[in-house]
């Protein structure tokens, strides 16, 4: 595995044609896509939001890095000793061992001195490492339908979002303006709309009409007349 350098342009990845929470998961999708003959070189594993996990170990102190430059000087013994045992075979195997030893006392040595130097602002032993939320496989262009196929993955669909309307009554729940993030009264049509004057004025009231008079008044004028009229002289005999 190579490291690209940070100053340089980052490669083209292609299309993500699948996802997964662990990096095993898209170890598998890589293999199972070269199995399918996809092209290699069109392949490329793109890990997103890269975080830095610093795991404390321990306390660090003048034993304890004595201690880790001891096991660290064991591998610069070895090396010293199989260089000698090579260079010179006839030497006995107590130059062997005394490679070794030197090498540990080497490595405590260089242990100590680090330590001093380091331990005003670190006082703690630690195992630093990188990871990431999720890995995407991505696939070149050329090889995406085929990649899809493999793999079992549909293509991703864009939602088509219509733009919103802030003088739009809202038809669902409130409005919220995206700018400020405050809820938005709708405005309301009768109130922006002033009221339609009436087409006709009004007409006046009119006169009401002479009550006509009672039957029973009207009957009883006749017979008054009559009954002051004088009496003929033969109604009189």
């Amino acid at each position: 595995m190579s490291m690209w350098s940070g100053r340089g342009r980052a490669p083209e990845v292609g299309e993500t044609v699948a996802s997964f929470r662990d990096y095993d998961g898209a170890l598998k999708a890589v293999s199972k896509l070269i199995a399918a003959e996809v092209p290699a070189r069109d392949i490329a594993i793109v890990g997103t939001a890269l975080r830095s996990i610093e795991k404390v170990t321990g306390r660090l102190g003048w034993a304890q890095a004595a201690w880790a430059g001891a096991l660290n000087g064991v591998l610069l013994g070895l090396l010293l000793g199989a260089m000698v045992v090579i260079w010179t075979p006839a030497l006995p195997m107590g130059a062997f061992v005394g490679m070794l030893l030197l090498g540990v006392a080497m490595g405590m040595v260089f242990g100590l001195v680090n330590y001093m130097i380091v331990r005003r602002r670190r006082d703690f032993a630690s195992v630093m490492q990188v990871t990431a939320d999720h890995y995407e496989v991505a696939v070149e262009r050329a090889s995406v339908a085929k990649a899809r196929q493999v793999l079992g993955t549909a293509p991703t669909q864009t939602e088509r979002i219509d733009p919103v309307s802030l003088t739009e009554p809202p038809r669902f729940g409130v409005r919220i303006d995206p700018r400020t993030g405050a809820p938005v009264a709708p405005a309301s049509a009768d109130a922006a709309s002033p009221a339609p004057a009436s087409a006709e004025p009004a007409s006046p009231a009119q006169p009401s009409a002479e009550p006509a008079p009672p039957a029973d008044a009207a009957s009883s004028e006749p017979q008054s007349a009559e009954s002051d009229r004088p009496a003929h002289p033969d109604e009189r005999a």
